[in-house]
């Protein structure tokens, strides 16, 4: 993709992963993110987080468990749960069942199809899981739940799902969505109205005519 394809979609992921927070009532949201000058002061995610009712932060620099932890700390202990932008597929309905869970369980993690993980939700104390992960790997969901069990600490699945990092898994998104189109009912709406018209924008997606 090009550049400017890249961060179209980019775009419609965030706006998408942002509709579906605020429809299902969070107590809040807060958007995590990262600029050269911080996001903060960042008009896009200022606009975004004005847009959506939420609050920003800086989730700094490091490695991406460092970033994850350090967005997670300053909520977790009345529950936060950490969603990430690159499932704009996944439905509501699941990002529901994640955070439900999060009321009874001190650790919610779901688990996606590449080995990794989209969503960490934690209620209470931090765990020992940001640290020493070999992230980007097909064993980062496995060597996480190894870190929970070991330090005895309960935890529970979520909804299994697939993200989108890379081009073939974006054929994959966009076959998905074509399905979904051919299925749903006129009443529905797709599960990611921004990323779907990015896609059939840059011709990655056909629906039937």
């Amino acid at each position: 993709m090009t550049p400017a394809a890249a961060a179209a979609l980019s775009d419609a992921f965030i706006r998408d992963a942002l509709a579906k927070a605020v429809s299902i009532r969070p107590a809040r949201i807060v958007i995590a993110a990262s600029t050269p000058d911080g996001a903060e002061h960042s008009k896009y995610f200022r606009r975004l987080a004005r847009q959506c009712g939420a609050e920003l932060i800086d989730q700094g620099g490091g490695s991406l468990g460092r970033r994850m932890a350090r967005s997670l700390e300053p909520f977790s202990s009345d529950g936060a749960l950490l969603i990430g932008t690159d499932t704009p597929s996944l439905p509501s309905a699941m990002l529901a069942t994640s955070l439900d869970a999060l009321s009874s369980n001190r650790v919610v993690i779901a688990p996606s199809l590449d080995g990794g993980y989209y969503a960490v939700g934690v209620h209470g104390a931090m765990p020992p899981i940001f640290t020493a992960i070999r992230w980007g790997t097909r064993t980062v969901f496995d060597a996480t739940i190894e870190r929970l069990q070991r330090a005895g600490i309960p935890y529970t699945p979520g909804p299994a799902w697939y993200d989108v990092d890379r081009w073939a898994d974006v054929i994959l998104l966009a076959a998905h969505l074509r399905i979904l189109a051919r299925t749903r009912l006129r009443a529905r709406s797709s599960p990611c109205p921004e990323t779907e018209s990015v896609l059939v924008r840059l011709g990655v997606l056909h629906h039937d005519s």
